[in-house]
C-alpha cells in the first residue's frame, strides 16, 4: 500500500501553515492518523546551543537521536550532502492515513493551492496539473479546479477525504 500524499502549496504569507495546522486538527479529530512534512528554504535548528544533543552535533556526529517518553527526534546533519528528495523523507515516516506536505510545490503529488487574494502572487492552478483545488481568502472567478474558502476547513477536509480515497 503506497502512502497517500496531499500537498499544500502557495507563495509566502498565503496562509499555508495555518491551513495545514487546521486540516491536521480536523482530520485527526475524525480519527485519521496524519503525518506532515514541512520544507524550509533556509537553515533551521530544532536543537539549541548548550543542549547535549547540540554539543554532540557540533562535535561531529552525523545523526543525533533525542528520545524521551513523550517524543523522539533524529537530527541529521547534511554536512555538504545534497538536500534529500521528498521520497527519501517520506520513507522515514511512520505509517499513517495521509501525509500533508507543505512546500515542495514542484514535486509531482496532488496539491491544494493556498491564495491570499490581498497579495498579488502568481497563480499555480491551471498551469500546474498537480493543483486539484484552491483554498482562497475570497471568491476566485473562473477557477480551473474547485475553490474553497481558506476558513471552511470542514469542506476542505471532506474534499481531501474523497479525493484521496480515505475510508
Amino acid at each position: 500500500m503506497s502512502m497517500k500524499i496531499i500537498g499544500v502549496a502557495g507563495f509566502k504569507n498565503a496562509g499555508k501553515t495555518t491551513l495545514v495546522e487546521r486540516l491536521v486538527r480536523d482530520l485527526t479529530a475524525r480519527g485519521y492518523r496524519i503525518c506532515t512534512v514541512k520544507h524550509a528554504h533556509h537553515s533551521f535548528d530544532i536543537d539549541h546551543e548548550g543542549r547535549d544533543s547540540f554539543r554532540h552535533r557540533k562535535a561531529g556526529a552525523s545523526e543525533v537521536a533525542v528520545v524521551s517518553r513523550h517524543r523522539w527526534a533524529i537530527i541529521h546533519e547534511s554536512r555538504g550532502e545534497e538536500e534529500p528528495p521528498l521520497a527519501a523523507i517520506l520513507a522515514k515516516l511512520a505509517l499513517c492515513d495521509l501525509v500533508i506536505v507543505e512546500g515542495y510545490k514542484r514535486d509531482g503529488h496532488d496539491k491544494i493551492e493556498v491564495r491570499n487574494l490581498a497579495l498579488d502572487h502568481p497563480h499555480l492552478a491551471g498551469d500546474d496539473p498537480t493543483i486539484v483545488a484552491i483554498a482562497a481568502s475570497g471568491p476566485v472567478a473562473e477557477a480551473p479546479v474547485p475553490v474553497f474558502s481558506r476558513d471552511d476547513i470542514g469542506a476542505l477536509a471532506d474534499f481531501i477525504i474523497t479525493h484521496m480515497g480515505l475510508s
